[in-house]
Formats: C-alpha cells, sequence, structure tokens
C-alpha cells in the first residue's frame, strides 16, 4: 500500500555520539551528530573520507562493529536502535530500514546465486512462495537494469561486474519498499548513465512509497540530483546543514567551499586541461603493455557471454590511456588481460615486449614485478588478516627478497605518505579504516615497487573528492618522476579529461571510439561517447533538475514511438 507522506520523521537522531576501541586506545569517531530524515525525503550526508558519515548510516541500522560504543538516541519507524537487542533489529532491517552497502563484495554471498539471494530477502520479511519470490528476483534485477535479468538470476556475484553487483544489492535494498533506506555510497561503482538510471529509480521509490533516504556519499553531483537537504560533516562533526541549493550553490562553511572547488568538473566546450602528452616514442620503441584484436568469452554454450570482441589499444612509457564505458562494457576484463589474469580466447597480449601467453615460470615473474595494480574493490584485495604494514609490504616480500627488514618498514612508511596516510596507520588492519582509506593503502601498494605499469581499476572511485585529486597529483608526480605507463579504468569521465592523455571507449566489449582525450571528450565521433558525457551529473541543483526533466522527456517521447 502507498503510503501518504507526514510530517513525521522516520528517522531522527539526537546527540549520537561513537568511540571506538582500538589497541591504541579509544578513537572517537562521531561527536553530538543529530540529523533527520521524513518520509519521501533525501538527506545526503557528505565530507570527506573518515568524517564519520559510513559509521552514522551503520548506527542508523543497528550495525556498529563490536568495538564500537554508541550513546545518544536512534529512532527508526519509532523503533530505538541504541541498545536494542539484536531480535528487534533483526525485524526492522530488510523491511522498516534497508541499506545499501558501499562494497558489493562484503553484501553479497560469493557461494550463492544472485536470484536465491535477493529471492531470500522477499521471503524473510513477506509470506511468498519460492516460485514468487524468485519471480520478483528477476522483475527487481530487470528494474535496476541488469541486462538479460533472468539468465543473470543464476550467475554468481564474481560473475558480474562491479557495477553489476552494486545493482543487485540495491535491488535486495528495494525489494520490501522499506520506510527508510540507508544508501553509503550507492553509486560508487555505476557508470555516469546506469547512476542516473538508478538516481530515478530511488527516486520513484522515495515519490511512490514515500521511502525516506539518507544518502552517503562524496559525490556532489550525485547529492545535486538526488538530495532535498543536506549535511557536511568534518572530523566526526556536522558543520553545516541546509537545503540542497543553499547548500552546495550558496555554502557558508570554509570546509563546505573547499569540498566544493575540488570537484573535477568535465569540459564540454573551450580547452580542456588535459595532462601534457609525453614525447612521443620512437616508432621502434616497443609499447609498455598492448593489447591486439584481444577477445574474452566467459562461460559456454547458452551461457556464455563475449566479455571483450577484438579489443586493441596499447599504452607506451611515461603515458597514460584512460579506458571508460558502461558497467559490464569490458573494461575491468581488459585490464586482467593486461595483468595476464584472463588469458584471451583470442588475439596478442605483450607486456614489456614479451608476449604473456607464451611467457612462463620465473620470466613471468619477473615481468609482473613491474606491474603494479590498484584494483576496483579494496576489502576484496586486502586481506583483513593482515596489517596496513602487512598488506603494502607484501609486493616487497615477493619480489625483492633480499631486502632488509628496517629497509622495507621505511618503503612501507613512505608508500603510506605518498598517498596522504599517517604512518601511525600502519599498524592497523583493513577493516579500521574508512572505504577511502583502505583504497589508498592499495594504491600505496601498488606503488611500492616503482613500477613500470601501474593498471588501475577504478582507484579513485571511493576517495573523496579533495583526497582523490591528492591522489591524482601523486600518481601524475610519481608518472613524471619514474616514468611508468599507466592503464586508468575509470567510470569517471570528469578525472579521466583531468588525468589521461588519450581514450579508449568501450561498450559491450568493442572499442567504439579512441584517440587523444581532448578531441575525444570535446568532439565525440559516436553517439553512445554522446550520451556518456551528457549523463555526467554535476554539483549544480539547478543545472540537473533541467536534466532530469530533459531525460524523462526523452524516455516518454522513447516510449511514445515504441507504443505508436
Amino acid at each position: 500500500m502507498t503510503r501518504n507522506p507526514t510530517t513525521d520523521r522516520i528517522l531522527d537522531v539526537d546527540g549520537l555520539g561513537v568511540t571506538f576501541t582500538t589497541d591504541s586506545g579509544d578513537v572517537p569517531a562521531v561527536r553530538d551528530v543529530s540529523l533527520h530524515v521524513r518520509p519521501g525525503e533525501t538527506l545526503a550526508l557528505v565530507g570527506e573520507s573518515g568524517s564519520g558519515k559510513s559509521t552514522v548510516a551503520l548506527a542508523a541500522m543497528g550495525l556498529l562493529p563490536g568495538n564500537a560504543r554508541a550513546r545518544g538516541r536512534i529512532s527508526v519507524g519509532g523503533t530505538e536502535v541504541v541498545g536494542a537487542p539484536e531480535e528487534r533489529l533483526a525485524r526492522l532491517r530488510g523491511r522498516t530500514a534497508s541499506m545499501v552497502f558501499q562494497e558489493p563484495a562484503t553484501a553479497l554471498d560469493p557461494l550463492t546465486r544472485i536470484g536465491r539471494q535477493i529471492a531470500e530477502v522477499v521471503r524473510n520479511h513477506r509470506p511468498v512462495s519460492a516460485r514468487e519470490a524468485a519471480a520478483e528476483a528477476v522483475e527487481l534485477l530487470r528494474r535496476v537494469g541488469i541486462p538479460e535479468p533472468e539468465r543473470r538470476a543464476a550467475a554468481f556475484p564474481f560473475q558480474l561486474s562491479g557495477g553489476q553487483r552494486q545493482r543487485v544489492v540495491i535491488a535486495m535494498a528495494i525489494a520490501n519498499s522499506p520506510d527508510l533506506l540507508v544508501a553509503d555510497e550507492p553509486t560508487t561503482a555505476l557508470d555516469v548513465t546506469v547512476q542516473a538510471e538508478i538516481l530515478d529509480l530511488l527516486r520513484e521509490l522515495a515519490a511512490d512509497s514515500g521511502t525516506g533516504v539518507l544518502l552517503v556519499t562524496h559525490n556532489m553531483g550525485v547529492v545535486a540530483d538526488f538530495a532535498d537537504r543536506v549535511a557536511v560533516m568534518l572530523r566526526g562533526e556536522i558543520v553545516e546543514t541546509g537545503p540542497v541549493e543553499e547548500v552546495l550553490l550558496r555554502p557558508t562553511h570554509a570546509y563546505t567551499r573547499q569540498l566544493l572547488a575540488a570537484v573535477p568538473r568535465l569540459a564540454v566546450t573551450g580547452t580542456p586541461s588535459t595532462p601534457e602528452a609525453p614525447p612521443a616514442p620512437p616508432e621502434s620503441q616497443q609499447p609498455v603493455v598492448r593489447l591486439r584484436d584481444v577477445s574474452v568469452q566467459f562461460g559456454r554454450r547458452g551461457n556464455a557471454v563475449r566479455a571483450l570482441d577484438g579489443v586493441s589499444l596499447s599504452v607506451h612509457a611515461g603515458e597514460t590511456v584512460g579506458l571508460v564505458g558502461e558497467s559490464g562494457s569490458g573494461k575491468s576484463t581488459a585490464a586482467r588481460v593486461a595483468l595476464g589474469l584472463v588469458r584471451p580466447d583470442g588475439g596478442t597480449v605483450s607486456l614489456f615486449g614479451a608476449d604473456l601467453r607464451t611467457t612462463r615460470g620465473r620470466a613471468r615473474r619477473r615481468l609482473l614485478s613491474g606491474v603494479g595494480v590498484v584494483l576496483q574493490d579494496p576489502v576484496a584485495s586486502l586481506d583483513a588478516r593482515m596489517s596496513v604494514a602487512q598488506c603494502v609490504a607484501e609486493p616487497l616480500l615477493v619480489h625483492r627478497r633480499g631486502m632488509p627488514a628496517a629497509e622495507r618498514r621505511e618503503r612501507v612508511a613512505e608508500a603510506l605518505e605518498r598517498v596522504g596516510l599517517a604512518r601511525e596507520l600502519a599498524a592497523r588492519g583493513p577493516r579500521e579504516l574508512s572505504g577511502g582509506q583502505r583504497q589508498r593503502v592499495s594504491l600505496a601498494r601498488a606503488l611500492v615497487l616503482e613500477p613500470r605499469l601501474l593498471v588501475a581499476d577504478e582507484p579513485t572511485s571511493a576517495l573523496d573528492v579533495r583526497v582523490q585529486q591528492t591522489v591524482l597529483d601523486v600518481i601524475g608526480e610519481l608518472q613524471r618522476e619514474l616514468g611508468f605507463a599507466c592503464l586508468f579504468v575509470s567510470h569517471d569521465l570528469a578525472v579521466v579529461q583531468q588525468f589521461a592523455q588519450r581514450v579508449v571507449v568501450l561498450r559491450a566489449g568493442r572499442v567504439v571510439e579512441q584517440g587523444p582525450t581532448g578531441r575525444t571528450l570535446l568532439e565525440p565521433a559516436s553517439e553512445y561517447t554522446r550520451r556518456l558525457i551528457a549523463a555526467v551529473p554535476v554539483p549544480d541543483p539547478v543545472v540537473q533538475r533541467r536534466r532530469r526533466a530533459d531525460r524523462l522527456a526523452s524516455t516518454a517521447v522513447a516510449a511514445k514511438g515504441v507504443v505508436a
């Protein structure tokens, strides 16, 4: 039944404080936070990595870890959360309140098929048959934009792209039309076109069912597109709050102004600020990595999926090539082929002039020691049993076995400082860090060997805008110093325009366009690239409203054409 929004608060937080107990003592993460969300309203909680945004979201769901102590009051749909028994919280979650987690790898069971996981959420809270729940799971996958939902429902999480896994998590969260949706970076792993579709879907849910949304994000374009009000957090405290237009267009706090000034903006006219290209290599010089007519197919027979189809690209020393496209376009697969992690069904792959398909044993290990990798999901790539120092030191232990322990510790500390992390964090575990901090640890590990090739798969997607700029500056400085090549996989076209000299646009496993970044993004030759550019959000609510109206009008026109 559709609810009529009232002035009642579906979420009411008053004087919330959260302290974590660590080996080095108590660490206050949230201080005296008060906020509320009404039915049908979206409150965006923004701030830098480590500001306490995700801690507030977890506290609202009663999901704080065991070493956290909460004080104050949290009410969700009239249920008190702080101090509530787990049985009461279990009834609350999934029906009254649902959560979209920042990292889908931790939210999905790797051994259970996607459709079954969604159906389980449905059946946990509603008296429906297994067949009805399975059919509803397929429909939810269709609603969040998963292609071929009947077939994808039978897939395991590892068989989907990062963006597709995030959409599955969103499907699970909205399965029971909750009163409150807590969304912790729900669009981080999504390309711009799917991001717009997901925001439209969540907006429709809020309008039709009166669902209130607490949106935790560092993406100011998403805030402008989706939020009604904004609360800005700094070091565990809210420093500014108000209607979205007031906060984004007329900010009063210096920190809010700094955040907005750091937002990368995609230039669509004039001369964009793209990095200077390295000197053109001699024709005889081999590229650092080259893919030529590469094809990759996953699965067999009727379940086969062609992830790459005749892809060719190259990256030279000192050059950054951006690889862009929608979720599922083959970006990450192409990166894994370049690393030798996926064996192509056709075509050739060369790394530092050697054929990866035929290189084996010690020769292959020597090749790979010149490669640094930043993967899309830091939770999956960092061992939770290790300390930060051990994670960063691991490549040195594998490829620099003779390095003295004292020198290794110093290299680790320097790598952490290069990516903007304090040396003191070396003793912590990955789970004690925020999502953005974990991604910086991944970057530190990739750079600790001073590689000849850096493959970065969405390296800044989990970072707030100020840290994102710092990390990009660090990579750029090290690239100028060391001359390494960089294959930069991203769905953020503004970042690619700022960071890459050339860009390759992928769609459904095929290259639709490639060339110098400035020309390709200012004068795209393909309609697909133009559509990607048009979907990039900007931190201006007025512009976003106009774009949304245009998007909905285009959808309505297309629908009329189909009916006709």
